[in-house]
């Protein structure tokens, strides 16, 4: 009886608080302990907190000894559950696949970057059938409807567009539209002939400068510098004004001002290229800078100077037009699309709209074209932009 009040007691004394060690310590009986600890899982479960770890010894046996730590768990082991059932359920997750957030922004990406290589894609081929109807008209209208440059028709002065004259005809009588296509060529004959001469001279100086480097790369570079200083426009009336008026003075002009841009970037191109691991094992190989620079750096240049050469034409477009607004260019009795605008401006003040319009869409939509069809050019041999475009 003594020892079932004992027993008694001490469990009651770890269900108030005491703890396992404070009621079933003092005691070294087995049969004592076995009561007690099975007291103290009664308390535990009517209360609800879970059952002491306790290690039970057999009958007669000496008290077990605290439970030793558990070993450390390996570095890259998973962490336990913060309470139980927090496990990650990982057959769950890849049942259940990526959220609807992530399917819906791949899916949006994915539609923006179509939307914008179909765009560049329709730009380019709308681009390229301008620039080759303009080629073709170029060429061969002028066989087809020959041009008189000194006929004059009075009687058909400023007539507004019809079928017999669908650009109108100007003040003194000549068909707008015949003369828009002459003007024309001329204007894209002094473009490419005069980006050419500038890509050419822009190649040269920037593959001095770039394989010399030392001092003579400071020195070219700084001529550029002193050239770029001059706006070119002022810089071609000077050159123009040395001259008698015609076409092929307009494309010295043009090609001696537009060269710098050029240099610029074949010489960036070839200090690049330089430190390029194949260069290098070349010169270490005891190739020549001539093989080294005609086998290895040339190639890579030539697409960069081509592309300069393709986005310099609608500069030159530009400028001998206004070299030809200005009375710099062409004579007055020859087609230029810039002298025709110039001459038209009296009849704009008047009323009379088309002979300033359509000289005016010639040269805007032929530069546009040539800048798109430029662009995707330049989409095509730069990789950084094209992946970009697949973002």
């Amino acid at each position: 009886m003594a020892d079932h009040d004992r027993v008694h007691d001490r469990g009651n004394g770890h269900g108030n608080g005491n703890g396992h060690g404070q009621g079933c310590s003092s005691d070294h009986d087995g049969s004592t302990d076995r009561a007690c600890e099975r007291a103290s899982e009664r308390d535990a479960l009517r209360k609800g907190v879970p059952a002491p770890n306790v290690v039970r010894a057999p009958t007669g046996a000496p008290p077990a000894s605290p439970a030793a730590p558990a070993a450390p768990a390996p570095y890259n082991a998973p962490a336990p559950p913060a309470h139980p059932g927090a496990g990650t359920d990982t057959g769950s997750i890849a049942a259940a696949g990526p959220g609807p957030n992530a399917s819906g922004t791949s899916g949006w990406r994915a539609a923006v970057s179509r939307t914008r290589r179909g765009g560049h894609a329709l730009r380019a081929a709308i681009s390229a059938g301008l620039v080759a109807a303009i080629a073709l008209t170029v060429l061969f209208v002028p066989l087809l409807f020959p041009l008189d440059e000194q006929a004059v028709h009075l009687a058909d002065k400023l007539r507004a567009p019809s079928l017999e004259h669908p650009f109108g005809t100007d003040d003194v009588g000549r068909d707008l539209l015949l003369r828009c296509v002459y003007g024309l060529r001329v204007s894209l004959l002094v473009g490419v002939v005069a980006a050419l001469a500038a890509t050419v001279i822009g190649t040269a100086v920037g593959a001095l400068a770039g394989a010399l480097g030392g001092w003579a790369d400071r020195l070219v570079m700084r001529l550029v510098d002193v050239f770029s200083s001059v706006p070119h426009l002022l810089l071609g009336i000077f050159i123009v004004a040395m001259f008698r008026p015609g076409v092929w003075p307009v494309v010295i002009s043009v090609g001696l001002t537009h060269w710098l841009s050029t240099a610029r970037i074949v010489r960036a191109e070839l200090l690049s290229l330089r430190t390029r691991p194949y260069v290098e094992a070349a010169i270490s190989g005891g190739a020549s800078r001539l093989r080294v620079a005609v086998r290895h750096l040339l190639p890579a240049v030539l697409p960069q100077a081509g592309l300069a050469a393709v986005l310099m034409v609608p500069h030159a477009i530009w400028h001998e037009s206004a070299l030809s607004f200005l009375g710099l260019g062409l004579p007055s009795h020859e087609a230029s699309l810039g002298a025709m605008v110039q001459s038209a401006r009296s009849s704009l003040l008047a009323g009379d709209w088309w002979p300033t319009l359509f000289p005016g869409l010639l040269i805007i939509i032929p530069t546009l074209a040539i800048a798109g069809l430029a662009g995707a050019w330049r989409e095509r041999i730069n990789p950084r932009r094209r992946s970009e475009l697949t973002l």
